[in-house]
């Protein structure tokens, strides 16, 4: 079979894209083909730029392997208008056809690339516009061969396997006297569901409804799982011991990002200091006072016009040697950032990150310590790994997560992950401790409490988790989390952005945990273009806005559209499958992209009275009730 692989260039994917809906393992669409998106060995790694982010790459070296050196943006091809060469076309995303079995529209047959039934069209000025034909067809009444289609149907398993449904073990039941023969793909009626698609031998005259690899009836048809790693062009030496779970091309559980992202948080207070952070990427390849000079001879120090080479280098020798002193706990990105945020020096304010301390509303002071408008952040997001079927939001924190469960990057140890840079603003809301801990120490909070820990070992036990009874984040997070799905509902109204560009960062720790407690939430939108940084959110962090936006988010969500049946919906009710009280896509549900746990641990009734009076004693802001 001729190779139909080409490169998407940065510019037709977003960075956030390829961390976030394009990524390692995804499958995508380009004009006239699916693809999948290949593995870090097929990369060009020497196209891609180094994006610094000290406590980020300590993150991933943690989750995935000491090997992992760097983060690197994806790989920019040069701009050409005239045909692809073989240096330009090797530059950006590597992509190959997935699945391989295609569907001519004519005739209804179907067979993979490799049977040599479909010839190869390329295009010369656009690699990414190729497609495939079948010559041979005998139904064709057009004068050029009709363009054949990627077929419908895959399986998946909830290790990260993706593989071509096994059409000819399918339609003939497991037998195999039958294992080459022709076959027919054909729909009957308009309804396109799979009770109306056939698949049918043309050798044998077998014959099966695609209904038959769904729901309960795909457990008893579908074979075990090869353990194929599409994405790496391999397959797992020890096999899959998963069954395969047929769905759909497109299907959205086909693929979950697992990715890490941290602020860059300042930590020099100098504007020298502050400039050797920035450009750490390439000062921290200095070994010498003469490697300075060399950078600037070749016009790498631009922003360092002012400073001499011996001024540089001493400033860099200090950066190195803190450092060395400092101790970066690879599981913990966040509180780092809580110091920064809730004990705001301005001194720190860079070209990336600045803060101000702004007046809290009229009337929530018994429940905030402060409000800090963050006018300036950077974040970087690197991707390590992916999930099918389960998503990481059934999950909790990346290293919750089953090893078995995340499948790999690349098929040796990754000496670098994908990563992208985006920059924007927010709002940081310290909630008060003393209000907290009064408002934990009640005794219906602390039944609710139990009950809630019990709903989440049922949900960690009805999915095989070791260790059920940990990582539950306690009552405060429910608290504070259901607080910043209201307000970000709220806040995309007037803000400008919208609901899917808004995220959360939740802050919280139990007051007894041994580096202190931790009750805050940053509400911020972070992007690789200029909305990132509109100025809107900021704006609504004004004293005399948020405290109306607080008041109207809590007001919206006193009675939702799908009350009594929402607000009498608690944690013990299916915990198994649904980990959240009085919640719903109507008041509280928030873009995957926007909610850190996946719109679980969510619950208004701890925020407000809502329509069941008798939870009232959950309330937090009292004054509302």
């Amino acid at each position: 079979m001729k190779s139909a692989s080409s490169k998407f260039k940065v510019g037709e994917l977003r960075p956030s894209q390829i961390l976030f809906s394009a990524g390692i393992g995804s499958v995508i669409d380009l004009p006239n083909l699916s693809t999948m998106v290949m593995g870090l060995d097929d990369w060009d790694s020497a196209q891609a730029d180094e994006l610094g982010e000290p406590r980020l790459l300590t993150a991933v070296q943690s989750a995935l392997n000491r090997s992992v050196k760097a983060l690197k943006s994806p790989p920019i091809a040069p701009d050409s208008n005239g045909p692809s060469s073989d240096q330009t076309s090797n530059i950006g995303i590597p992509v190959a056809p997935f699945p391989l079995w295609m569907r001519c529209p004519q005739c209804n047959r179907i067979a993979s690339l490799h049977s040599g039934l479909f010839e190869l069209k390329k295009n010369l000025y656009h690699p990414d516009r190729n497609f495939y034909v079948h010559s041979s067809c005998q139904s064709n009444r057009r004068k050029s061969a009709p363009k054949v289609l990627p077929v419908r149907f895959l399986v998946a398993c909830k290790k990260g396997h993706l593989d071509d449904f096994p059409w000819h073990y399918y339609v003939h039941r497991g037998s195999q006297s039958c294992e080459n023969s022709a076959l027919q793909l054909r729909e009957y009626g308009v309804s396109g569901s799979a009770a109306d698609i056939e698949v049918k031998c043309l050798t044998c005259d077998a014959k099966r409804r695609m209904s038959d690899a769904f729901g309960e009836q795909g457990k008893i048809n579908m074979p075990q799982c090869r353990g194929r790693n599409a994405h790496l062009r391999n397959f797992e030496a020890d096999g899959c011991d998963e069954q395969m779970i047929a769905i759909s091309l497109g299907a959205s559980n086909s693929w979950f990002p697992i990715t890490l992202s941290a602020l860059s948080i300042p930590t020099m207070t100098d504007p020298l200091g502050q400039l050797v952070e920035k450009n750490w990427v390439t000062l921290e390849k200095a070994t010498s006072l003469e490697v300075v000079t060399a950078f600037r001879a070749i016009g790498n120090l631009k922003e360092f016009t002012q400073y001499s080479d011996v001024e540089l280098w001493k400033a860099i020798q200090k950066m190195k040697d803190g450092n060395q002193d400092e101790e970066i706990d690879s599981q913990d990105l966040k509180t780092p950032e809580w110091n920064v945020f809730s004990n705001v020096n301005t001194s720190l304010n860079s070209s990336d990150f600045q803060l101000k301390k702004e007046v809290l509303p009229k009337g929530y002071e018994p429940y905030f310590e402060q409000v800090v408008l963050v006018e300036k952040l950077r974040e970087v997001r690197a991707l390590i790994s992916f999930t099918r079927i389960e998503s990481p939001g059934d999950f909790a924190d990346t290293g919750e997560i089953p090893k078995a469960h995340s499948a790999p990057l690349s098929r040796k140890s990754p000496t670098w992950v994908p990563a992208a840079e985006v920059r924007g603003e927010g709002i940081f809301i310290q909630f008060r401790e003393e209000a907290i801990v009064q408002w934990q120490n009640k005794t219906a909070i602390q039944e609710y409490d139990r009950d809630c820990f019990n709903a989440h070992q049922t949900w960690r036990k009805a999915r095989n988790l070791d260790n059920p009874h940990l990582y539950y984040p306690e009552a405060r997070y429910i608290l504070i989390h259901s607080f910043a799905h209201a307000l970000m509902r709220q806040l995309s109204i007037e803000c400008g952005y919208t609901a899917a560009s808004l995220r959360e960062r939740i802050y919280s720790r139990s007051d007894k945990d041994k580096d202190g407690p931790m009750a805050g939430l940053l509400i911020y939108t972070a992007a690789p273009d200029s909305e990132g940084t509109l100025g809107g959110l900021v704006k609504l962090g004004k004293p005399e806005n948020l405290g109306r936006h607080i008041e109207q988010a809590l007001e919206q969500i006193r009675i939702c559209a799908s009350d009594p049946l929402c607000a009498d919906h608690t944690f013990q009710k299916n915990p198994a499958i649904a980990l959240h009280g009085a919640a719903c896509h109507a008041c509280l549900f928030s873009p995957e992209t926007s909610c850190e746990r996946g719109n679980k641990y969510l619950d208004r009734n701890v925020l407000i009275s809502t329509v069941q009076s008798e939870k009232s004693e959950l309330a937090f802001f009292k004054h509302l009730t």
